[in-house]
């Protein structure tokens, strides 16, 4: 194997399929998910399990 088929491998396989780090989350997700976690935190406190 070469550098530049070793460094080609590397590069294909280091992608997991995620998301891309360089488009980062956008702000109706943040909303959301903090929107998530409050109704997650009133259900719980309501319910008496915290």
């Amino acid at each position: 194997m070469t550098a530049a088929s070793a460094a080609l491998f590397s590069r294909l396989h280091a992608r997991t399929g995620g998301p891309d780090d360089q488009d980062g989350p956008k702000l109706l997700e943040h909303v959301l998910g903090w929107t998530l976690v409050v109704v997650v935190a009133m259900f719980v406190t309501g319910a008496g399990l915290m």
